[in-house]
């Protein structure tokens, strides 16, 4: 699952980066108020984690705009303003929770989870024929067997999955799953296929991940 952290200091970027990323998660960093806009409303994200006192558009005017747009995405505040108001007026513009510096990682990633787990916009599990994902825990099964995952296959299977029955081109994967540009001659995106086909199909059927020739791939029950 993706995370879109909007937090100018580094040092915090990092710390709670790396602290997401152990739990397997995404995680996106915009160090601007007009950069997490445009990540915002531009990305489908699980949860977006915001500071107040940003440059360009402050954490409040932030989250008040991505509900204008009609985003959903749960909405925690981190920042050091730790009075009342503010956490009242966060939470009146839309924000879900309100976490005040200096925290704990293990609280945050906590409020984290069960964010999303309330969150009435974003199942917490996916599924197609007899594959399975608990976001959650962050376990899939095909059948009764339960697939051994790397991290990046977990994101990787989770897109496709929240897309299945379209067909993703290998840019579309990259950007979303890798969150960079797909540099010419890279078959990186290929490779993670051929990995998560080995342990999503093998042995089963139906087969769910197709090749779509000149294309990308495609997660779906094919017509016989």
């Amino acid at each position: 699952m993706k995370v879109l952290l909007v937090e100018d200091d580094g040092d915090i970027s990092a710390f709670v980066k790396l602290g997401l990323e152990e739990e397997s998660f995404t995680v996106d960093i915009a160090s601007n108020g007009v950069d997490g806009l445009a990540m915002a409303t531009s990305t489908n994200y699980g949860l977006i984690i915001l500071d107040i006192m940003l440059p360009g558009i402050n954490g409040k005017d932030l989250c008040k705009k991505i509900r204008e747009e009609g985003i959903r995405t749960p909405v925690l505040m981190l920042t050091g303003l730790g009075a009342i108001a503010d956490k009242v007026e966060s939470l009146e513009i839309g924000a879900d929770d309100y976490v005040t510096k200096p925290f704990s990682l293990v609280e945050m990633i906590a409020r984290v989870k069960a964010l999303i787990r309330r969150s009435s916009d974003l199942a917490s599990e996916l599924s197609l024929a007899d594959l399975k994902m608990d976001l959650l825990s962050r376990r899939a099964f095909r059948g009764d067997r339960e697939l051994t995952l790397t991290a990046k296959e977990f994101a990787l299977l989770e897109f496709l999955l929240r897309h299945k029955d379209k067909v993703l081109s290998r840019t579309q994967i990259i950007e979303k799953v890798w969150g960079y540009t797909l540099e010419q001659g890279t078959n990186v995106v290929d490779v993670h296929i051929k990995s998560l086909r080995d342990k999503v199909d093998k042995g089963f059927q139906p087969k769910l991940i197709h090749t779509v020739r000149g294309t990308g791939y495609v997660l779906k029950i094919k017509d016989t």
